[in-house]
């Protein structure tokens, strides 16, 4: 009889990696988070800076951009530094706009007038879903750079609406799996990265079948443990924030 194989850790097709949030993990940054999800880690600062980019001069918006870096020895053999390769790589470009995009839905950018929140996400240790992980470590950070300004009376309303997590989806030899380490993602069929609110809404959907083509039905159960996905990742990004820094 042939057995499904069992996953990393035991865990079930449609269940998410432990996913924990080290929150004030750095001195400086105004807010700033480690996520570790399974065996992925991902530094995530957010910085305030009083200024905002030259499209935005003469108005009374505020800014929010991104940026995210893969550590050297963040995988199994060396990487190279962006400046050593010759400049920013194209996956790495593509995932800062994933996360800025990520982090702008739920902003009120009137009450952050005239200051720019730079969100950096850097990944010390990579295993699979490494996107998804910066967007949900960015989104505590970011909770707690807000905080602070309106606590320090930089601003005078939270700037914040709602929350939004990302999580992966995937079929790999025919099984649709949730929140996909490297081995699965690495030999899926079916690769899908869904960002999502609380409100149950999609902010974005990336999907690609690597291997064949995927049917709408198959689509379909993604979507539905995607959204379950992302809604237990929202409960335990409020309860890492429902403690104190620190505690």
């Amino acid at each position: 009889m042939f057995r499904k194989p069992v996953r990393a850790g035991g865990r079930a097709d449609d269940e998410i990696r432990p996913l924990f949030f080290t929150r004030g993990y750095t001195r400086y940054a105004e807010g700033s988070v480690l996520v570790e999800s399974g065996q992925t880690r991902v530094l995530c600062t957010v910085s305030v800076e009083e200024k905002v980019p030259a499209f935005l001069r003469g108005t009374s918006r505020g800014w929010l951009t991104a940026e995210y870096n893969m550590l050297p020895r963040a995988t199994l053999k060396r990487n190279q530094r962006d400046r050593a390769s010759g400049g920013r790589n194209g996956r790495a470009a593509e995932i800062q706009r994933l996360i800025g995009r990520s982090m702008r839905s739920i902003i009120d950018f009137e009450v952050l007038s005239g200051y720019t929140l730079v969100v950096d996400c850097d990944v010390i240790q990579a295993d699979g879903s490494t996107r998804t992980a910066a967007v949900n470590g960015a989104y505590v950070a970011l909770c707690d750079a807000a905080a602070k300004m309106l606590k320090e009376k930089i601003i005078k309303d939270y700037p914040l609406h709602g929350a939004v997590a990302a999580v992966s989806v995937g079929i790999n030899r025919g099984r649709p799996l949730l929140d996909l380490d490297y081995q699965e993602d690495s030999t899926a069929e079916v690769d899908m990265n869904v960002v999502m609110n609380d409100a149950r809404q999609f902010v974005e959907l990336q999907g690609t079948a690597e291997g064949h083509a995927f049917r709408r039905d198959e689509l379909s159960v993604l979507l539905d443990w995607a959204e379950r996905g992302t809604q237990t990742i929202i409960a335990k990004q409020r309860e890492a924030l429902s403690r104190p820094i620190g505690g």
